[in-house]
């Protein structure tokens, strides 16, 4: 099974043995769209550069989630800002569309119940650990200092703009965080992308934040 960023980031922000997620709505769904936006940067499909999402190639990639997602940019009249698109393409159905996709790839498992016998909930326990360790031992091998590639950078960058990176990966230091997401090792365009979408998914949390406390 051939996974995209944002299930990876969904695998690490649900507890494998609960089934339940372990980072905050607010935080995990702004992750997954800001993993949209960057996983299509680094295949080409966008330039994230001077905080403006354009369409630079929007020939499909051969994702359902990612072509969807190049489709309604492309179709966008205006040229947004990250987390313009962040705000849009995030939400409770896209987090849904992910969990589905890995329960019918087999890597999770779907619990369907009740709570005193009125409310309904449903759980996503690991099915096949396997998938989530490698994503693991790969972020662990970066953090650790391998020399990273450009999925796994993303992946931690937007990991520590949600917050859930030191929770996930306690023995994480800041000052290799920032030399994996701003560093030399990668191109300016990748570089780009990095830090355009963990400043972007963080703007995006914030306003939830602030909305909600003024509500």
């Amino acid at each position: 099974m051939t996974s995209i960023i944002a299930e990876d980031v969904l695998l690490l922000g649900y507890d494998e043995k609960t089934g339940q997620p372990t980072i905050g709505s607010t935080e995990l769904n702004a992750g997954l769209a800001g993993a949209l936006l960057a996983e299509l940067s680094i295949k080409g499909r966008l330039s994230l550069a001077d905080k403006k999402v354009v369409v630079t190639d929007a020939t499909p990639v051969g994702d359902e989630e990612l072509d969807a997602a190049l489709a309604r940019i492309a179709a966008e009249a205006k040229v947004r800002k990250p987390e313009w698109w962040i705000d849009k393409l995030q939400g409770a159905k896209l987090r849904e569309r992910l969990l589905v996709r890995l329960v019918e790839g087999g890597v999770l498992s779907e619990e369907r119940g009740k709570i005193l016998g009125l409310f309904k909930t449903v759980k996503y326990p690991e099915l096949d650990g396997s998938v989530e360790r490698a994503v693991r031992m790969r972020v662990e091998s970066v953090l650790n200092g391998a020399e990273p590639d450009e999925r796994t950078a993303v992946l931690i960058g937007i990991m520590h703009a949600t917050k859930a990176l030191k929770k996930q990966f306690p023995g994480s230091d800041e000052a290799r965080v920032k030399e994996i997401t701003e560093g030399d090792w990668a191109g300016e365009g990748v570089r780009d992308a990095i830090k355009a979408v963990e400043a972007a998914v963080l703007m995006v949390i914030a306003t939830v934040v602030i909305v909600t406390a003024v509500s």
